[in-house]
């Protein structure tokens, strides 16, 4: 199924609320969606919500053996999916160009930055190693799927455990975790990416784009950093061409995001594992909030109210004056009456008329019978 193109009056409606600053959900410029960050039972297992983007990473390994270039390092292999669960522009079993471009800028920021020590995962030189995989499926896509899978992968790798191991002599035994605890990984840093939307050819600028948001970008720039201002990678699409000044601006943005992000992560790996170590609940389940039938709650969306009453009067005065009440009522047809402010209910008119013609016919009888009397009396 094709992805459901935007009207002209959409696209027209997106591109005048972005030179004025406006954006859809009510944020700010440069302001990202509210994200939450949150783990399963076992290592490893993490869900990133990015407003209605939200994403799963699970990190999972395996003794196999090393590449020949490489004997003493392990392997880190990275796997994204979009399935039509998220959307239904994505077709199942089909690499289309945009996972394709996911899958190459997640390598480039995570493995190719050297993020994760790679010789701590040898367990025998030449024989065998580490290999860990890290798994990254699309559960809802409202826009800016690099960021919110560079957050899951990055979460999900430091949150993860694997077997602690002994060797003696030629064997190699794993431990389960509950003979021995699970070693974490080694990371030096947290590459995490943050995306930029050009407008107008590069004249207007949006961080955090939504869905529609990006279907009207003339280009995109995708930025891989750490907290330490290191760059990772950088990734341009749309075939915009961008200054030197608009790419130094992009990071310099990018450094304070990717700042508060890192922390936020980190926050999130200290409470779960306080609430792991104090015996408490935790887990997806634990974590998803509990909607009752009954409770009618809705997440109000800010909504810019300036300036409304000035316009509402300018409406006001500009309009045509309200027609006057009639005092009198309007009979449209016998039998009908006409209720309203400043005017009295003409219901039962009908029966007030049909007793006025009786007293009527009544009054003619008894002339009739007067005057008949009169003439007997003559006669």
């Amino acid at each position: 199924m094709k992805e459901t193109p935007l009207s002209a009056c959409e696209r027209t409606f997106l591109l005048k609320a972005v030179e004025e600053k406006k954006r859809l959900d009510g944020r700010q410029t440069y302001d990202y969606r509210n994200i939450r960050i949150t783990f399963g039972t076992d290592y490893g297992c993490c869900t990133v919500s990015l407003g209605k983007t939200r994403v799963l990473a699970q990190v999972s390994c395996e003794l196999v053996p090393p590449k020949d270039s490489r004997p003493t390092e392990g392997i880190v292999f990275f796997n994204l999916e979009l399935s039509p669960m998220a959307s239904p522009a994505f077709q199942p079993n089909r690499q289309s160009e945009l996972l394709v471009t996911l899958n190459r800028q997640l390598e480039r920021c995570l493995r190719n930055s050297k993020c994760i020590d790679t010789e701590s995962l040898c367990v025998v030189s030449g024989e065998k190693v580490w290999q860990i995989r890290v798994d990254v499926h699309v559960l809802n896509h409202d826009g800016n799927l690099m960021d919110a899978a560079s957050i899951a992968a990055i979460s999900a790798l430091s949150h993860f455990r694997r077997p602690d191991v002994a060797i003696q002599g030629r064997d190699i035994t794993i431990f389960s975790p509950e003979e021995r605890d699970p070693v974490a990984l080694s990371i030096y840093h947290m590459p995490i990416c943050v995306s930029f939307a050009f407008f107008q050819q590069g004249t207007y600028l949006l961080v955090d784009p939504c869905e529609k948001e990006e279907q009207v970008t003339d280009g995109l720039l995708v930025i891989a950093m750490n907290k330490h201002r290191e760059i990772c990678s950088i990734q341009s699409s749309g075939g915009i061409m961008l200054l030197k000044d608009q790419v130094l601006r992009c990071s310099k943005i990018a450094s304070v995001k990717v700042s508060e992000i890192t922390d936020l992560i980190n926050k999130a790996l200290e409470n779960d594992k306080r609430v792991r170590k104090e015996g408490g609940r935790f887990g997806f389940a634990e974590s998803m909030p509990k909607e009752r039938i009954t409770a009618l709650k809705r997440d109000e969306a800010p909504v810019e109210m300036t300036g409304v009453q000035e316009m509402a009067e300018e409406f006001l005065s500009k309009g045509e004056a309200a027609p006057e009440v009639v005092s009198s009522p309007v009979i449209v047809a016998t039998g009908t009456g006409q209720l309203g402010e400043g005017v009295q209910s003409t219901w039962g008119l009908e029966e007030e008329d049909e007793e006025d013609e009786c007293q009527g016919e009544m009054d003619k009888e008894e002339k009739k019978k007067k005057k008949a009397e009169k003439g007997t009396a003559l006669c």
